[in-house]
């Protein structure tokens, strides 16, 4: 028995009718009788061509409002009944169902309607039930029935028709898929929106993106990578090559990590591997880049820049004397941008004004580890004074400067910083001993004088080494979360050597 199946019969329920025309056009020139309702039906007509309406079918008017159009036994037995099953044959005949041997469906726009309003009863009516279903039944009997469950598959069936009306089990089988994809994600995304609404720890994870990007591979060549997301929601790439897996993993620590300094003056970070290298405030975009810089030139080569400004002609002639492989901003000049694009191969991003998500998601083991993304960020009035020495009023902008990079730092980390510029940091180690004399290090080749700067570290001191270590290379202010049993003895260091520390009670670990 041959496995194509020959389209006779097609229901069209559609939301959206753009690009229904050719399918309208090919179904029509093969003789295929049209089923459809309300909109569509008058859409389908308005080209001439003849339609059978739904509710001659079933004898039932479209009801509630057009809550109930198509849930009827004689549409969905038309599709759910099996041709090569006698006892499906007989019910059929007996009860004048005729078989739908095509499904076009475009569902209600849930997503859509959630992210432009906030009107709950606008919300709930975009929940599509009928459409679905239809999807749902017409993919369950793909063996017989071909469904085309959105816009998106719509070149893909008209490529899969044969010019006899004709398609391929083969190809059923990749709509049915794609079907259940748009069906799963669909209610997905119906089920956070509750989770929201209610309120309350979500007993399952529920997650869906329909969109996808294969990259040039993973975090090595030999491993196979995927993005999925919406990229084109968050930036305008407006020059340079694919972003890779490291440079989209370096690209999101950047963004996150400039989101500590939206509004304020302009600020510059450079980021390799996940982390700042250099990063400062100036009164100008061209002064922080170069301060930036300034920082750790070295570590600069290859990384990834970003500014919270945009970038003028004057910073982007800087810039281009770097090797970069992605720079970031809410707005080129149009000189700089012209400049900039002088190399193949950098990739140019401008960043759209877009919500970030407020969970992150990770694998562990055989299941996968959700968390809050941390949103906490400690202003003045969260500050702790805890030594004799209270920090001047300078002091306590760079010790709030330093805490905010610390939170964006691989821990265990210590971040020293003067005049709202990153002197060093020490990145990723196993003691906070090691990461403040890494910090210190790097300071140090890259000649900058420690006196008065100001130390951060991500989580408490449970010791007081590393303030004696900062104090005796001239670190004259500290801030910590606090919270070790043994906080006195870094305390007591502080009020014997002159040295003022702070504390926010809030940690910043970064794994």
């Amino acid at each position: 028995m041959s496995q194509e199946r020959k389209i006779k019969s097609a229901l069209i329920s559609v939301y959206d009718k753009t690009g229904l025309e050719p399918i309208i056009e090919q179904l029509n020139a093969l003789g295929v009788t049209i089923y459809s309702t309300g909109g569509t039906q008058v859409f389908i007509e308005s080209m001439g061509v003849q339609v059978e309406r739904v509710e001659d079918l079933t004898d039932y008017p479209s009801i509630l409002g057009g809550r109930v159009k198509t849930l009827h036994p004689k549409v969905f037995g038309g599709i759910l009944n099996r041709r090569n099953f006698q006892e499906d044959q007989a019910q059929i005949a007996e009860y004048d169902i005729p078989s739908i041997d095509l499904v076009i469906v475009d569902l209600y726009p849930f997503e859509e309607t959630v992210a432009s309003t906030t009107d709950h009863q606008a919300i709930i009516e975009k929940i599509d039930i009928g459409g679905i279903s239809l999807i749902r039944a017409a993919a369950k009997n793909f063996e017989d029935v071909t469904i085309v469950p959105s816009m998106a598959q719509y070149r893909f069936l008209l490529n899969a028709l044969t010019p006899e009306g004709m398609i391929s089990r083969e190809n059923r089988m990749i709509l049915a898929k794609e079907a259940f994809q748009v069906s799963s994600h669909y209610d997905t995304h119906i089920y956070q929106y509750f989770v929201e609404q209610c309120e309350d720890e979500s007993p399952a994870l529920k997650y869906s993106e329909s969109k996808s990007n294969v990259l040039r591979y993973g975090e090595n060549p030999h491993q196979k990578g995927t993005f999925y997301g919406d990229l084109e929601a968050l930036f305008d790439k407006l020059h340079g090559k694919e972003l890779s897996y490291n440079n989209l993993l370096d690209v999101d620590a950047a963004v996150q990590l400039m989101e500590e300094f939206k509004g304020d003056a302009p600020t510059f970070a450079i980021l390799k591997h996940n982390n700042a290298c250099g990063l400062a405030t100036r009164n100008s975009v061209s002064e922080a880049y170069e301060a930036a810089l300034a920082a750790d030139p070295v570590s600069a080569f290859g990384g990834i820049l970003i500014a919270n400004c945009p970038i003028d002609l004057k910073a982007a002639e800087k810039i281009n004397e770097l090797f970069c492989e992605v720079v970031i901003c809410p707005e080129f000049d149009q000189e700089a941008l012209e400049l900039l694009k002088s190399k193949k191969n950098r990739i140019l991003l401008k960043q759209k004004p877009v919500k970030l998500p407020k969970k992150l998601l990770r694998t562990a083991l055989n299941g996968v580890l959700e968390q809050d993304k941390d949103l906490s960020m400690e202003s003045l009035a969260d500050l702790k004074y805890v030594t004799d020495r209270k920090p001047s009023e300078e002091e306590i902008r760079d010790l709030l400067f330093a805490n905010r990079i610390a939170k964006h730092t691989k821990s265990n980390t210590i971040v020293l910083a003067k005049d709202k510029q990153l002197l060093a940091s020490g990145t990723g180690q196993t003691s906070r001993v090691d990461a403040l004399k890494q910090a210190i290090l790097k300071a140090k080749n890259f000649g900058f004088d420690l006196q008065g700067a100001v130390m951060a570290s991500d989580a408490f001191f449970p010791f007081p080494d590393c303030v004696e270590i900062a104090e005796k290379e001239g670190v004259k202010t500290v801030i910590q979360p606090g919270g070790s049993i043994k906080d006195e003895l870094s305390i007591d260091y502080c009020n014997q050597h002159g040295v003022g520390m702070v504390m926010t009670g809030v940690r910043h670990f970064r794994h």
